[in-house]
């Protein structure tokens, strides 16, 4: 039996992307392509999703998932700029409707590994930066992915150990994510790409992920549009799937 998808935001730079893996998967059918303006509610009431696919605007993203479970859908977003408050209302919402809500920073495989060897290696550092390079168009700074891995380092070290920078006044220091700094960089030519770099006494060492081409996102989102059935509650980030230690 296929997965019935949804999809919001098949026609971006993602969507367009996305669109021939998924066409070509023998157990998804997608149902419905929703564009900005759309009436979503009454789009996934009469195509009957299984799921809802969202890849579309930080300002759009919450409403696309709250409408989701609000009609009966589970979600998957790849959409970044989720806040705090975003995540906790989710939360909330998914629990009481007891459907589940899956939102991932980053769908390579390879940027989730970068962020598990990342908390790995943090503790035996003394201390830590992150670099994110993305396209010009892209909106948000940090990417979700850098402040994905922030998060999970910082968790590692503890709090008393994870500012490590000096200059916190200073803007040229970078961003402080759960106090460690994050640069970011927006470049005609760049895909996504990030850099971890620790140093200690007499050594550093960097760990660095590139996406050249966003076809490298499309084992993730599938990954994800499988699993997302067979759970409940908001899950963030794909470790869930992977090594089964992601945020509930």
């Amino acid at each position: 039996m296929s997965i019935r998808v949804a999809f919001a935001g098949f026609g971006g730079k993602m969507g367009r992307a996305l669109m021939p893996g998924l066409e070509a998967a023998s157990d998804l059918e997608i149902v419905a392509r929703i564009s900005r303006g759309d009436d979503l509610a009454a789009s996934l009431e009469s195509s009957s999703p299984d799921v809802l696919l969202d890849f579309t605007r930080p300002d759009l993203a919450r409403a696309h998932v709250q409408t989701a479970l609000e009609c009966g859908v589970r979600a998957v977003s790849g959409t970044t700029g989720f806040t705090t408050e975003d995540f906790e209302a989710l939360r909330v919402q998914a629990k009481s409707t007891g459907l589940a809500a899956l939102i991932v920073p980053n769908f390579s495989i390879g940027a989730v590994l970068l962020m598990k060897l990342a908390s790995e290696a943090a503790p035996h550092f003394e201390g830590v930066e992150i670099i994110e390079s993305h396209h010009a168009a892209k909106l948000d700074a940090p990417s979700g992915t850098a402040v994905r891995t922030a998060e999970l380092v910082a968790r590692r070290l503890g709090p008393e150990r994870a500012a490590t920078a000096p200059g916190d006044e200073d803007p040229a220091r970078g961003r402080r994510v759960e106090g460690i700094p994050v640069h970011s960089i927006r470049l005609p030519g760049c895909v996504a790409h990030q850099e971890v770099v620790f140093g200690t006494t007499g050594q550093t060492l960097t760990l660095r992920h590139d996406v050249m081409d966003r076809g490298a996102f499309l084992p993730g989102v599938l990954l994800a549009l499988r699993r997302v059935g067979s759970s409940s509650g908001l899950t963030i980030g794909l470790e869930s799937l992977l090594f089964g230690d992601g945020d509930r």
